[in-house]
């Protein structure tokens, strides 16, 4: 069964690095449990943006991403 397995992994693991993976299990089983009421829309903003917002933007600040 895979709950041994994952057990059997768990007896490998540092004493001092278990916080971490307890947190991760934890988090993780809460994060399932949770019902999400409105499914995401990927890149669609509420609201509406400016025409400044399609402008190019100053060399100086296209520098500061290169």
């Amino acid at each position: 069964m895979l709950i041994q397995k994952i057990v059997q992994e768990l007896q490998d693991i540092p004493e001092d690095k278990l916080a971490e993976i307890y947190d991760l299990i934890h988090y993780f089983r809460l994060g399932l449990s949770q019902e999400r009421t409105q499914p995401r829309t990927p890149g669609l903003l509420q609201g509406q943006i400016g025409d400044a917002f399609f402008e190019a933007l100053p060399e100086d600040e296209l520098q500061q991403w290169e």
